[in-house]
C-alpha cells in the first residue's frame, strides 16, 4: 500500500479553534519511491487572531498570511481532491494523530468537508513518531540521537534528521518536514526490516482488533515519561476485550502476579486498577499502536526474569477467563461514567462538537453539490441541512469568501458574533486580541533580552496586523 507522508503548520496550538495555514504532502510507494507531492499555502480566515509563536516556528510573516494565492477555504478544497486521489494510502506523518490528524478534521468539519478521509476506508493512518519510538525500543542502535538532561534519547523530528545526516534547517515547513518523515521512515524501514511490517499492520482499528483477540501473548510499546518501553502482555478474553466506551483494547501485563486479582468483586478491580505499576495496560486501537511479536518483549527487564512457563500460565489464565474479562469490563465502565458525571456541565461550541454529535448521512451527502454550487446557490442550500452546526459554519465560509451575498442582517450578526469573540476581555479558549497582545509583549521581552532584531520586527509585524483586525471589528 502507498504512503501518504503528510505535515501542517498552523496558526494556533488550538485543533479546535486554529487553522492550516500550510499543508504538504508526499506519496511514496512501499519501497519510499515517491509518486506526487504537493504544498499549499493559504491565507488566514478572516476574522482570525493568530497565536505569534505559531507563526514564529513556522516562519508566517504577514506577507505569507494576507497574500497566499489561495483562500482557506480553496486551500481545504485543493487538499480534499489531493487526498482523494491518493486513496487508498497509509496517510502519516510525524506526531500526526495527536495533532495533525485532529486539526485536518475539525477544519474538513467547520468546512463542510467529509472529516475522517485520511482513515476511512479504503485509507488507513499510522505515525512516525510511534514508528521511530517503537524501532528505537526494539533496537537502541538503529536511530542517532541526541539526550536530554533527564538522559532520555530526543524524538523530535528537526533533531533526529540532523543527527542522522538529513539536511534540516528547513525544518518547521509543511512539505520539508514530510520529507524529513519520509527519510526518517526511509532509515528504519532500511535498518529494521523484519519489524516494519509489524508496525504498519496496526494502521487500521478493525486490524489492530483482530490482532490482539487472536493472540494470547503480545508486546505492547508504550511511551511514558520520555521512555519508549515495550510491556509482554495478554489480551483479555476475545468477546469482552474493547472498553464499553472508549473501544480500545484491554491486556494485563505479564509482569504481576494475575491469580488474586481473578476473583475480585467488581469494587476491588477498579481499587487495583489505581494502583501502579498499572495490571491493565490499553491498546489504543484507533490511534496506530505498536504491537510486536512477544520475543521482543520476553528480552526486556522484568519479564526476562520471569520463568517463561509462569508467563505462558499467566496469559492462559487471562485469555481463557471469561469472567474475569467481563468484571474489567464493567469496572472500565463504571469509572468512565463516574468521570464523566464529574466533567464540566459547560455546553460545547459547534467548533469543539465533532466527536459529541457526528454528522447524519443525509447531510453528509449533500457535501459535494454544496461546494459545486454558486456562492449565491450555496445559501440557499444551506437550508437542507439538519445539521444546525454546518448552517453555522457554511454562514461563516460565505461571509469569508463572498459577503455580498449575504442578506445584510445576516452578514452584520456574523461580524457581531466574530467581534465579540475576539474582543473579549475574558480569558477564551481561542485567541483574541488581549491575548495575542500579552502574548508578544512577553515574546518581545524575551527577544530584546536575546537581542534578536529579526524577531522583534517579525513582531511588530504581527502586531500592527492585528491591531488592524481589532479596528475593523470595533467598527462596526
Amino acid at each position: 500500500m502507498n504512503l501518504a507522508i503528510w505535515d501542517i503548520e498552523s496558526s494556533s496550538s488550538s485543533t479546535d479553534f486554529g487553522s492550516i495555514i500550510e499543508i504538504g504532502g508526499i506519496l511514496v510507494d512501499e519501497n519510499f519511491k515517491e509518486k506526487d507531492r504537493f504544498n499549499f499555502r493559504c491565507r488566514l480566515p478572516e476574522g482570525e487572531i493568530p497565536q505569534a509563536m505559531a507563526l514564529i516556528v513556522n516562519k508566517t510573516g504577514v506577507d505569507l498570511l494576507t497574500k497566499a494565492n489561495l483562500s482557506h477555504y480553496q486551500m481545504l478544497g485543493e487538499v480534499e481532491k489531493i487526498f482523494k486521489k491518493w486513496s487508498p494510502a497509509i496517510f502519516l506523518g510525524w506526531s500526526n494523530i495527536g495533532f495533525d490528524d485532529e486539526m485536518i478534521r475539525k477544519e474538513f468539519f467547520k468546512g463542510i468537508r467529509y472529516p475522517y478521509i485520511t482513515n476511512s476506508s479504503p485509507n488507513k493512518r499510522h505515525d512516525g513518531l510511534n514508528i521511530a519510538r517503537a524501532a528505537y525500543a526494539v533496537d537502541k542502535g538503529i536511530l542517532k540521537t541526541e539526550i536530554n538532561a533527564k538522559g532520555n534519547a530526543v524524538m523530535k523530528l528537526e533533531s533526529l534528521s540532523r543527527m542522522n545526516g538529513f539536511e534540516s534547517s528547513g525544518a518547521h515547513s509543511a512539505l520539508f518536514d514530510a520529507e524529513l518523515t519520509m527519510k526518517i521512515l526511509g532509515l528504519i524501514k532500511k535498518k529494521q526490516p523484519e519489524t516494519w511490517s509489524s508496525f504498519l499492520k496496526t494502521s487500521n482499528k478493525l486490524d489492530t482488533e483482530t490482532i490482539f483477540k487472536k493472540e494470547k501473548i503480545i508486546t505492547l510499546n508504550e511511551y511514558f515519561y520520555g521512555k519508549s518501553r515495550l510491556y509482554l502482555c495478554a489480551p483479555l478474553h476475545p468477546k469482552y476485550c474493547i472498553h464499553p466506551i472508549y473501544q480500545w483494547g484491554q491486556a494485563v501485563d505479564l509482569r504481576v502476579d494475575v491469580e488474586p486479582l481473578l476473583n475480585l468483586s467488581i469494587n476491588d478491580l477498579k481499587l487495583e486498577m489505581k494502583k501502579t505499576p498499572k495490571f491493565l495496560r490499553t491498546i489504543r486501537s484507533n490511534k496506530a499502536p505498536i504491537i510486536l511479536d512477544p520475543s521482543y518483549g520476553i528480552k526486556e527487564e522484568p519479564y526476562s526474569a520471569i520463568s517463561i512457563n509462569l508467563i505462558y500460565k499467566r496469559a492462559e489464565l487471562v485469555k481463557n477467563n471469561e469472567k474475569f474479562s467481563q468484571n474489567i469490563m464493567t469496572a472500565l465502565r463504571e469509572i468512565a461514567e463516574e468521570k464523566e458525571q464529574s466533567k464540566s456541565q459547560e455546553d460545547l461550541l459547534a467548533e469543539e462538537s465533532i466527536y459529541k454529535k457526528f454528522t447524519s448521512n443525509k447531510d453528509t451527502a449533500l457535501f459535494p453539490k454544496w461546494h459545486a454550487a454558486s456562492w449565491k446557490e450555496k445559501l440557499i442550500l444551506l437550508d437542507k441541512f439538519d445539521d444546525e452546526r454546518l448552517i453555522s459554519f457554511g454562514k461563516k465560509i460565505i461571509y469569508q469568501e463572498s459577503p455580498e451575498v449575504l442578506p445584510g442582517k445576516m452578514f452584520k450578526d456574523i461580524k457581531q458574533e466574530i467581534a465579540e469573540r475576539i474582543l473579549s476581555e475574558k480569558k477564551e479558549k481561542w485567541w483574541t486580541c488581549k491575548e495575542f497582545y500579552h502574548e508578544c509583549d512577553n515574546l518581545r521581552e524575551k527577544y530584546s533580552n536575546e537581542n534578536d532584531d529579526e524577531k522583534l520586527k517579525f513582531l511588530d509585524e504581527l502586531n500592527n496586523f492585528v491591531m488592524l483586525i481589532q479596528r475593523k471589528y470595533e467598527n462596526i
